[in-house]
């Protein structure tokens, strides 16, 4: 299955905007679970995903300042 979210183009502010809000949402996730968790490797695997976003937040910002005009963002949710 295939939930089609978002297929259009941005401004680079835009662009920026909907993918920080997008990130922010997934960290508050782990950051949720990690501390209902009691398992340690479960609050690594999580605390390394959180290091994980917040390294392609940084990659994405530096990659949207390099942007002149605007950017297209196809996203999908593929449910398996």
């Amino acid at each position: 299955m295939e939930i089609p979210l978002i297929e259009v183009e941005f401004s680079t502010n835009e662009a920026l905007e909907l993918i920080v809000k997008m990130i922010e949402v997934k960290i508050k996730f782990h950051e949720s679970k990690v501390c209902n968790s009691q398992q340690e490797e479960d609050i690594k695997s999580r605390e390394n995903k959180i290091k994980n976003l917040q390294k392609s937040l940084y990659d994405t910002r530096l990659f949207l300042n390099t942007q002149n005009s605007g950017v297209k963002i196809k996203c999908s949710i593929h449910i398996e």
